[in-house]
This record gives structure tokens, C-alpha cells and sequence, in this order.
């Protein structure tokens, strides 16, 4: 372990000629008051209570894991911690604030944070269905939101957002984040810092943003929770890697180790990734806590006991300890025996103490404790109408046979399904704080929009699941299914009765909230048996079927998109997730959500992402052939494609123009198509811009989203849609991980979601 990568020359090379390498950043910041501030208190400071800023503890419900820190206040007495997650509510934070800051005996202040995921108390859609908006205005407004909410509860830090490219729907946690593309994960990451920090960390409304997990946590094998991850170094850097970098650029406050490991060393304590990547390369400067227990977990990767697995984290370039205590209980005693120099505890001390400095604390201890403002900006009208616009803006629509939707506001609607009476549901994974009872149901959603000469019949038709062991692996923490007593068949029975008296049919059906989110990942990702069964008797009653999908991943829903008439991927909307479906059930939104990660056929396809290498045999769909990189049951191609949706109108693109088709050096080349709405609504779209590199040094992706236009246009309207294109959309790392463009020629391809493009060629020299 002396050298991680000590095999790979080019690695090496790379690491120690860098331009940016800045180690005066290992040490202080660039602000000479928060400097000599922080010198002059770490002066007075013992060497426990330096280690104690290095413990973070939980004393409310824990969230990752079953352990929950004991002695809590006599603890914060004397020193020994540093921050706290787990409770929020001004009354409570205040509480433990007067002790660290009246009865410590320097007074400093605690960090307090909390996994504000897709909102606080007024939830948002889940990350993956947010991203689904490609609308990074919305994007920043919903974390300044809860950032508001959640100061007004005394927060000032946020376990988000998770930036993990993901490429596996197995994985739980890919609700969790952007998606499967680098580019469009980058702007994302940005647009969430932004909103979460604000324009200073000191403002009342702002909190820290901790971005994780880093790194490569969505690329676990087998899309299997904390399982190993392995990947080339080119994979890393081009595919997995930019969005913490994207994150670091825009300024976040500190960053989160994840559970795997990387190259065969575990995240939490290798000094490649945390010091030499993050903080030499990329020029870091806030601090680095662990995932919950991730520490101790180190052991069971097989590097030591506790004593010196904590001594690897801290010399890896981990400052802060979350819950393990591995840190408060043995860095005293490897400082004695020579394992860790006092350097090591202090620079780890000082970025944990900066980072309290750039909030404001030492300022104002209470700075966000504020009751007034906790009884006027959290859940309130304004936050309701912004929750009920982005979950509008994030659904997205799979199919829409014959104009199936929009309904009309008359006749009869057979509402059924488990989820469509239901409020616990709402909410989507990661909800801490939000209250599922404040949440509105679809069925009273329909009721609220639809108007009086609509007339709804209710059945459940199934519970989530009559699968014994999902049902136990998808409840926990005191959560239980709301389960009908009634057999499955008597409760499809009704169903179909009620299907017969109506007009149309509305299923709402899918995942719980916790069949997706942190360990939750499933071997089989369709929708649960029981409710396909329901699914199944619905169709046979021939009335027009429109499915309303509750998800945190992509599902294989190849069935349901031979069957339904229309399918609406609603995601897990938040807490006005009602009021959002039925406004675009009846037209009231035109949905524009473009899917973010790829949806499989079978999960025999995964991994299955739009920006693969291309191969020596490549699948030609229009002509299967033996001795191709193809599967002999089915096709290669996706159910759904990345950058998929569609709308109640239709959109016509032209053919590309270009500006000039040869260009040399800096020059800027422009790419127009002309988009025409030719349907019968208004309507946004999404245009999206890939690029491919058919002739590199080594073998690239067959495209690269690098760019995107979200446009509204009214029946029969045109826009020329125009795209800059410099060189700088053109690099890539090579096989010696320098990040540059090669001369040659390019493809330009423009279209309404990965596959549906048009496309022109362009010579482009040095």
C-alpha cells in the first residue's frame, strides 16, 4: 500500500506534473482572518479537544446504519465533539448548541447536519426523477429551499447531494442521483451546490453542501449495496469522476468518503483519492467525513483493527469521523506510538474548524436557530407550489397511445392500484424530516383538479407486494406496508368490477418508497407480481388502461408498454405528489421529463447506459447476424432510450445546419436545427445535443451528450435552435489520462433523446 497505483508509470506522471498542484491548500485557507482565527484557537485548544473536532455523532433515529452514540452531552462538555446529525427543530438544536458553547470549555460551536436529500419538510421528487426536469433553474431553486427550511430548523449542513453516476438500476441509491451521464450529472451537481451554499455560507439561509459518495459508489458490481467497485482509470476519469470535480469548481464545503473501494483500497482510506486527487489535483480546500461507520467498516475490508484502520483514514486525508469513534478513541494513542504526527491531527482539526469559520458560526453559534422563522418558511404555501411545479416538470411520459392522455374532465374514472389511496407512499427514499400525512394522495389529488363532473371509483386492487421476504426487506425502522386483509383475488376482483362501470382506467402502481433508496437494491426490477396480476385482469376488461408508475430506478416494463395505453412515470413526486399527477392526467401540464438513466428490456441487459464503447463486432439491429456483440433472445437496444420522453404534442427537427464543416484551432463551430411543434398543445421540449468521435487514439463512447436546449413552443410554432460548439466539448482523457481534443473528424448530433437524432460531419484540425 506504500503506492496505490505505483504499477501504472502513466498514472504517476500524471499525478506529479500537474499545473494546479497547490500544497500551500493542504494547509490553511486563502482567507488570512479565517487563518489566523483558526491559529490563534487551535493554540489554546488540548489535544483531545482537537480530536474531538473530529467526531461527528448521532443522537436521533439513525439513518445508514443501527448505531447511535451514547453520552452524548457529557461528551460535548468536554470537547470531544465536533458536529452532530440526527435532530433538527430550533428548540432541539438550541438545546445541545448551549452546550457546546456554554459549557465547553472553549466554547466552540457544533456543525449540525441531516440528510435533506429532495427537500426538508416540504419533499420534492426523488433526485433521479428532479434530474428528469433538465431544468437546472428548478434544479437550484429546490436545494435554496431546503436550505431555507432546513436552517429554520437549525441545520447548517446537508448530506447532499449525491453525485454517483449510476448505470446499474439494481443499485437502490441511483434514485438517489442524476443518472448515468457525466455532462448532464456535472451541471446538476453545480446547480445543487449553488443552491444549497448560496452566494455565503454566513447568510442565515445557507447551509454547507457535503457532496457524495466519494467516489465511483454508483459503479458497485452487481449493483449490489457497499459492494466492491472496479474500473479502468479512463472509465474513472471520463465517466465517473466529473461530477465531484463539477462540484469542487463550484465551491462545496465538504465531501463524503464512500464505502467502497477503489484500485483494492477503501475510499475512507486511501490517500490517492482524498488527498492527491480531491485536494492536490483538484484544489479542495474544505474537509472530508466519513459515511456512517465507514471507519470502523475498514476492518472488515481486511486493513487492521480499530486503532489502525483510524490511523489510515486520518494519514488518507479523512477529517472527520461520523459515528464510529474511531478517531476520539485511538489517534491519542497512535500519536504516542509514532502511527500519526500531530500535523496530521491538527490539519485535520483545522478544516473541520474552517468550515464552521465559513458558515459563521464562531460569529453567531445560532445563527439559524431562529423560531420565528422556523413557524413561517418551513412547509409553507409558497414551498407546496414549488413542490407541486418541479414534480409537474419531472414526470415523465413513457407511452400515449391514440391520445389516451390528457383525460377529460367528465365522465367516469376507475381509480386502483395500492398506491393511489395512499399518503405514506408520497414521498419517495430519504425522507427524514418530511411527514407523509401532510402529503397529497392521487386520489385526492384527482379529486382537488378534476372538477364535479367527474366521477371516480376508487378499488385498491393489491397491496405493494404479497412477496413475504420484499415485504420484509422493504419496511423497516417501525415502517409497515398498509396491507389489505383481503385475499388478492377479492380485492382484483373488485378492481375489475369498478373497471367495467368506468370510462377509462387509472392504475397507480410500482415500487414503495423503500424498494429503492440506501440498501435497497433488487435482483429483479419489474413491478411486484402482485400488482402485475392486477395489471393483468385490468387489461382484460378492454377499457383504455393508462398506468400512473411509482419508481426509484428504472423498471423492466416490457409488458406493461405492450398493454397499457399510456404510461406516465411519475417517479415518487414529494409532498403534493396528488396535485401534481392530476394536473397532468387533465392536461393542466403538458409533461416535457426526459428520463435520465436508461431503461432496460431485461435485467439481463445491465448495464445498459446510451455512452458505451463501441466493439470489434458491433450490433447492427437492422441486420442481426451470429458472431455479433448481441444477445440471441432479445435485441441490444433499451425499452426506453437516455434522454427519453415524450408529450401530449409532437415535435418535427430538421436537418442540421452548420456554420462551416471544416474548422481548425478555437474557432467556433454553430450546429441549428429548426423545431417545430406540430401537435395540438403547447409544449416544452428538450433538444439535445451528442457528439461522436469516430477516429481516436483509443476506442471513445459511440456518443457524448455535451449540450442541451429546453424550449416551449405554442401549436404550429417553429424555433432555429442553435448550439455553440468549441473544442473544448471535443476532449477526452487518453490512455495517458491527459485530457485533451485529437484533430479528425466529428460527428454532430442533434435530436429529442439519444437514439431519435439527426446527425452532420465535420473536419476539425489542431
Amino acid at each position: 500500500m506504500k503506492t496505490l497505483f505505483s504499477s501504472v508509470k502513466a498514472l504517476l506522471l500524471f499525478l506529479f506534473t500537474l499545473p494546479f498542484y497547490n500544497a500551500s491548500a493542504q494547509k490553511k485557507g486563502d482567507d488570512p482572518k479565517m487563518n489566523a482565527f483558526v491559529s490563534s484557537l487551535m493554540s489554546r485548544m488540548t489535544l483531545d479537544e482537537k480530536i474531538g473536532q473530529l467526531n461527528l455523532v448521532t443522537g436521533g433515529v439513525p439513518t445508514t446504519g443501527s448505531v447511535v452514540n451514547k453520552g452524548i452531552e457529557e461528551s460535548i462538555k468536554k470537547g470531544n465533539i465536533g458536529g452532530m446529525f440526527g435532530i433538527w427543530g430550533a428548540d432541539k438544536v438550541k438545546q445541545v448548541q448551549d452546550i457546546a458553547v456554554k459549557n465547553s470549555r472553549l466554547h466552540i460551536p457544533m456543525i449540525f447536519g441531516l440528510d435533506v436529500i429532495h427537500g426538508h419538510e416540504t419533499v420534492f421528487p426523488i433526485p433521479l426523477g428532479v434530474s428528469a426536469t433538465w431544468d437546472m433553474g428548478l434544479i437550484e431553486q429546490s436545494a435554496h429551499i431546503a436550505a431555507k427550511e432546513a436552517t429554520a430548523e437549525g441545520l447548517n449542513w446537508v448530506f447532499s447531494p449525491m453525485v454517483d453516476i449510476a448505470r446499474d438500476p439494481r443499485w437502490g441509491r441511483i434514485s438517489e442521483g442524476a443518472g448515468e451521464d457525466p455532462w448532464l450529472g456535472s451541471q446538476i451537481a453545480k446547480a445543487m451546490v449553488k443552491g444549497y451554499q448560496g452566494s455565503s455560507m454566513m447568510n442565515a439561509d445557507a447551509v454547507m453542501a457535503c457532496v457524495k459518495h466519494f467516489a465511483l459508489y454508483g459503479g458497485a458490481e452487481a449493483g449490489r449495496e457497499y459492494n466492491t467497485v472496479d474500473m479502468s482509470l479512463i472509465k474513472m476519469y471520463q465517466d465517473y469522476l466529473p461530477p465531484y470535480k463539477a462540484a469542487v469548481d463550484a465551491g462545496a464545503g465538504s465531501f463524503m468518503s464512500s464505502f467502497n473501494t477503489i484500485n483494492g483500497v477503501p475510499a475512507t482510506g486511501n490517500r490517492w483519492l482524498l488527498t492527491k486527487l480531491l485536494r492536490d489535483q483538484w484544489g479542495f480546500k474544505g474537509f472530508v467525513v466519513s459515511d456512517y461507520t465507514a471507519v470502523n467498516e475498514l476492518t472488515n475490508h481486511g486493513l487492521g483493527d480499530l486503532q489502525t484502520v483510524s490511523a489510515l483514514a486520518l494519514k488518507a486525508g479523512l477529517d472527520m469521523d461520523m459515528v464510529g469513534e474511531g478517531f476520539l478513541t485511538t489517534l491519542k494513542q497512535s500519536l504516542k506510538e509514532g502511527k500519526v504526527t500531530q500535523q496530521e491531527i491538527d490539519l485535520a482539526c483545522r478544516r473541520v474548524l474552517e468550515a464552521k469559520y465559513k458558515l459563521g458560526l464562531f460569529n453567531n453559534p445560532y445563527k439559524s436557530i431562529d423560531p420565528a422563522r422556523e413557524d413561517k418558511d418551513v412547509l409553507t404555501p409558497e414551498n407546496r407550489a414549488f413542490s407541486r411545479k418541479i414534480a409537474e416538470h419531472s414526470f415523465v411520459l413513457l407511452k400515449n397511445n391514440k391520445q389516451t392522455l390528457p383525460l377529460k374532465k367528465s365522465g367516469t374514472i376507475a381509480l386502483v392500484g395500492p398506491l393511489a389511496d395512499n399518503h405514506s407512499e408520497m414521498l419517495g427514499t430519504w425522507v427524514v424530516a418530511g411527514d407523509p400525512k401532510k402529503s397529497v394522495s392521487v386520489r385526492e389529488g384527482i379529486k382537488n383538479v378534476a372538477g364535479n363532473d367527474v366521477n371516480v371509483l376508487y378499488a385498491k386492487g393489491s397491496n405493494i407486494t404479497e412477496d413475504s421476504l420484499l415485504n420484509a426487506r422493504s419496511f423497516f425502522f417501525g415502517m409497515k406496508q398498509e396491507k389489505d386483509s383481503r385475499s388478492p383475488q377479492q380485492m382484483i376482483d373488485e378492481a375489475v368490477e369498478t373497471a367495467k362501470k368506468a370510462d377509462v382506467v387509472v392504475a397507480v402502481v410500482g415500487e414503495s418508497a423503500n424498494m429503492s433508496g440506501e440498501s435497497s437494491s433488487r435482483s429483479d426490477i419489474n413491478i411486484p407480481e402482485s400488482q402485475r396480476d392486477l395489471l393483468r385482469a385490468l387489461v382484460q376488461t378492454g377499457k383504455p388502461l393508462v398506468i400512473v408508475l411509482f419508481n426509484g430506478r428504472p423498471l423492466t416494463l416490457v409488458w406493461e408498454n405492450k398493454h397499457a395505453d399510456a404510461i406516465l412515470d411519475a417517479w415518487a413526486p414529494g409532498t403534493e405528489a396528488g396535485n401534481a399527477i392530476a394536473d397532468v392526467l387533465f392536461g393542466n401540464y403538458n409533461p416535457a421529463g426526459k428520463i435520465t438513466a436508461t431503461f432496460p428490456q431485461s435485467v439481463g441487459q445491465i448495464p445498459i447506459y446510451y455512452n458505451h464503447k463501441n466493439t470489434g463486432r458491433p450490433y447492427d439491429p437492422a441486420a442481426p447476424a451470429k458472431f455479433k456483440s448481441d444477445y440471441i433472445d432479445i435485441s441490444n437496444d433499451p425499452l426506453f432510450p437516455f434522454g427519453y420522453g415524450l408529450s401530449y404534442t409532437t415535435f418535427n427537427y430538421g436537418d442540421i445546419k452548420l456554420n462551416k464543416t471544416n474548422l481548425k484551432g478555437n474557432e467556433t463551430l454553430k450546429a441549428t436545427v429548426k423545431v417545430t411543434n406540430t401537435g395540438k398543445y403547447a409544449g416544452e421540449e428538450v433538444v439535445q445535443l451528442y457528439i461522436s468521435d469516430p477516429v481516436a487514439s483509443i476506442s471513445r463512447s459511440v456518443k457524448e451528450l455535451k449540450g442541451y436546449q429546453k424550449i416551449s413552443l405554442q401549436p404550429g410554432e417553429s424555433r432555429m435552435v442553435t448550439f455553440d460548439i468549441n473544442t473544448a466539448a471535443l476532449k477526452f482523457y487518453n490512455d495517458q489520462l491527459v485530457y485533451d481534443w485529437e484533430p479528425g473528424q466529428f460527428i454532430i448530433q442533434i435530436g429529442t433523446n439519444s437514439s431519435d437524432i439527426h446527425s452532420a460531419s465535420v473536419q476539425w484540425l489542431k
